[in-house]
Order: C-alpha cells, then sequence, then structure tokens
C-alpha cells in the first residue's frame, strides 16, 4: 500500500486545480472583456455559479468512487458504459496535447520580453518550447509528490502578481471608468451570455484534482475540498483583477491592450512594472503546463488499465508514474507546438485547437449526467439525497451543455469529428484485446 507521504494532499491538490485553471489566458482576459462595459463582471458571475455545480458534481463523486484514477474518464465509465468512457478520454487526451502546446507558445512569447531573440528566431523558440516540454516531462516521471510540490511553489508564485494587482488596484479604481455599464450594443442579458460564455472557459481544469486520485491521500474528503477551494481562490482571482483592471483603465483604452495586467502594473508602481508582469505571465504558463503535463500522463494509464488503451499505456515506473503515456503524450504536445512556428502549418494548428475545444466539455456534460445515475446506484447519504442528486446534476449538465452550445458552430461540428476519428481507434483496440492467447491487461512496472 502507498505510503500517505508519497501521496498528493489538500494544498498540492488545491494547487493541481487552481495552476491548471489560471493560465496564461487570464492576462488577456480583461482587455477582451472591455468592449462589453463593466456588465462583462456579471459574466464572471454566471460562469462561477454554473462551476459551482461543477465542482459539487466532481467533488460528490469523488466521495461516491473515491478511487477512480482518470476522473471525468472514470466517473463516465461507471455510468455511461464503457464506449462512453471512451469518447471521453480520447477526446480529452487529444484536447490536453493541444492545450499544453498552446500553453508551451504562451510561455515563450512571455520570455520574448526578456529574451527578445525568441520573438523573430523560430528556430530559438521551438528549441525553447522543447527543452520547456521535456524538461517538465522529466520533473513529472520523478512521483506525483515532486510534480505537486512543484506545482504547489509554482502556483504560489503565479498568484503574487495576480494578487497585487488585483488587490492593489482597487485603490487606483476611478469610478468612471466603469461607465457606461453595457457598451456591447445588445441588451444585458444578450452581454451577460455572450461575456460568461468567454470566461467559462477560464474555468476549464476544475477537475484536475478528480484525475490522479489514486495518488491522493484519502481521496473522498481530498478531492472534494480541494476541487472547492480551487474554484474560490480562481474565482476571487478573476473577478478582483478584472474590476482592478476595469477601473484603473478606460474601457476605450483598455479594449486595445494587448498586456492589459502589464500596463495597469506600469499605472500603479512604474514603467519597470511592465517586466515583473511578464514574469507572471511566464511563470503562470510554466505552472499550467506543469499540472496538465501530469494529466496527460494520468488518462491514457486510467482508461489502458480497462482494457480501452493499448497496453503500452499501463507501463509505470518504479515512482508508480505512468511514464509510457507521459512520453507519448509530451510527444505530440512538441509536435502540435512546432506546428506553430513552421510555416504552412500554423493554420493547421489553429485548426487542431479548435477541433479540441469541444473535447474540454463533453466530460463535464458526461459526467454530470454520470453522477445521478451513480448516486442512485450508491446510495450514499453523505452526498445529499436523491433529490438534490438530481437537481445538481441537471443543473451541471445544463450548465454543460450551454457551455458547448457558446463555443460556437464551428468547435462544436469539428469537435465531433474528431470523438468519431477515435471509433476506430476504439473497436482495433478491442479487436488486439481479444485475441487467442492475449492476456488480460495490468500494470506493468519497469
Amino acid at each position: 500500500m502507498t505510503s500517505s507521504k508519497n501521496k498528493l494532499g489538500l494544498w498540492t491538490s488545491t494547487s493541481l486545480v487552481v495552476g491548471n485553471m489560471i493560465g496564461a489566458g487570464v492576462f488577456l482576459m480583461p482587455a477582451a472583456l472591455a468592449s462589453f462595459g463593466s456588465v462583462s463582471l456579471l459574466g464572471w458571475v454566471f460562469s462561477a455559479i454554473g462551476s459551482f455545480f461543477l465542482a459539487r458534481v466532481f467533488g460528490n463523486l469523488s466521495v461516491l468512487l473515491p478511487q477512480s484514477t482518470g476522473g471525468p474518464y472514470a466517473y463516465t465509465q461507471h455510468g455511461l458504459g464503457n464506449f462512453a468512457g471512451f469518447l471521453v478520454a480520447w477526446g480529452y487526451w487529444i484536447a490536453v496535447a493541444c492545450a499544453n502546446a498552446a500553453i508551451t507558445i504562451s510561455f515563450v512569447s512571455a520570455l520574448s520580453t526578456f529574451f527578445p531573440l525568441l520573438a523573430h528566431s523560430a528556430v530559438a523558440a521551438v528549441l525553447t518550447g522543447l527543452c520547456t516540454i521535456w524538461f517538465l516531462t522529466w520533473i513529472n516521471t520523478l512521483g506525483v509528490v515532486a510534480s505537486g510540490n512543484v506545482q504547489l511553489v509554482i502556483t504560489i508564485l503565479k498568484l503574487l502578481p495576480l494578487l497585487i494587482i488585483s488587490l492593489g488596484g482597487l485603490f487606483f479604481i476611478r469610478v468612471k471608468n466603469f461607465h457606461p455599464f453595457n457598451s456591447s450594443g445588445t441588451t444585458v442579458f444578450g452581454a451577460i451570455t455572450a461575456t460568461a460564455t468567454m470566461t467559462m472557459f477560464s474555468f476549464v481544469g476544475i477537475e484536475s484534482a478528480t484525475i490522479p486520485a489514486g495518488s491522493v491521500n484519502n481521496p473522498g474528503k481530498t478531492i472534494s475540498r480541494a476541487t472547492m477551494l480551487g474554484l474560490l481562490i480562481a474565482t476571487l482571482v478573476y473577478v478582483l483583477g478584472s474590476i482592478s483592471i476595469m477601473g484603473i483603465i478606460p474601457a476605450k483604452t483598455l479594449q486595445h491592450s494587448l498586456t492589459p495586467y502589464a500596463d495597469a502594473a506600469v499605472i500603479m508602481f512604474g514603467a519597470d512594472a511592465r517586466y515583473w508582469v511578464s514574469a507572471g505571465i511566464a511563470i503562470a504558463a510554466f505552472g499550467a503546463l506543469n499540472g496538465w503535463t501530469l494529466i496527460q500522463g494520468q488518462v491514457p494509464f486510467a482508461i489502458a488499465k480497462d482494457q480501452l488503451f493499448p497496453v503500452l499505456f499501463t507501463r509505470q515506473n518504479k515512482k508508480g508514474v505512468p511514464y509510457a503515456g507521459m512520453l507519448i503524450s509530451s510527444t505530440m504536445v512538441s509536435v502540435f507546438m512546432t506546428m506553430n512556428y513552421t510555416k504552412g502549418l500554423v493554420e493547421q494548428f489553429k485548426f487542431l485547437l479548435l477541433l479540441s475545444t469541444l473535447s474540454v466539455l463533453i466530460p463535464y456534460l458526461f459526467s454530470s449526467a454520470s453522477y445521478i445515475i451513480i448516486r442512485i446506484e450508491k446510495k450514499h447519504h453523505s452526498t445529499g439525497g436523491w433529490l438534490s442528486a438530481i437537481t445538481l446534476g441537471t443543473l451541471a449538465f445544463a450548465y454543460s451543455l450551454w457551455a458547448i452550445a457558446g463555443s460556437g458552430q464551428n468547435a462544436v461540428y469539428w469537435g465531433f469529428i474528431l470523438l468519431m476519428a477515435g471509433i476506430p481507434f476504439y473497436v482495433w483496440v478491442l479487436y488486439q484485446n481479444k485475441k487467442p492467447g492475449k492476456t488480460s491487461i495490468g500494470t506493468i512496472q519497469e
């Protein structure tokens, strides 16, 4: 039995949630919302409420199925069966690889403030990106505790500049900058819907603590607490940051800003502040990449144990890390990242990001539906009565469905194509595992 010292605790699990949710993208969000006016702050509130339902669902599922490694995959497979579970894992695996490539690009871009060569040399940018991907892959092969400790430190470092701007900025606010309330040209409800659709992607990653459940100490309690605590921290950072920046920078100026947090820091602390905000962006991207690197090994490992993925993905090293899946995933990330710096492949990379958008949201939809089924099956009263379970599951399902619709027609169409592309692979894996003389898939340690 694995010692509790070799497992993730509350704070490392929380840092995994916060670190994966708060990436480099949050630094651009105030500028993206500025054209709507201060009504966009309500968009954050609506997204946070919807995410709260999801957080409760994942928290309760971690109580009902405490040892289920794989998070959304494991819950979907248990509630809706192997095929639905496979679709969730397949799409999620590809989506994480695409997301990690995008995060790496954001990290390299932030470093270009300090090393201008990275902005002008594709070779230097690619080499930096590859070094980052494989350095973090190595860190994650040292064990889940090593990865968790790195994540905890990075999360604290990334929160510092965000909190300084979010809290310190409250003293620099000018109320007139919040007017007009709604400059979107649509109704208040329409503006809230539009901004909530934009902000909901900032809450992707809320499920992160559930995925390495087998490596979490006392998962029934720890995962639920870490998920809710992570959501609370991220929401405070998002909302307070938006309030401060919107109050510091006039909306007409803000909507054209490429570095809103840095611009606010310059107003608050002077020109040199731009550099430490850029450092904050780099740290945020680095932390998100570390957290998602851990995830990208756990998901294929979980599905391979159920004989729905090739046996290769069950291979573990002496630290209990599914290194084979992690190495394969990091190779995919490296290829996708390199595409962005290769002339002629940039559009293909953007297409892959679009392709994977739906695959990040489908696990939420399926997990919400599975929660109701599993709760009725388990009859676990500590997660509430049947009526409250059905209500919570329905609200989380409705929010997930709305989020999918809000991702856009193209994302839904191409995301569906990506999921369907996994079916031949699914059939092939089933065929391979049912060949005469084929041994049952077990965990291989090397």
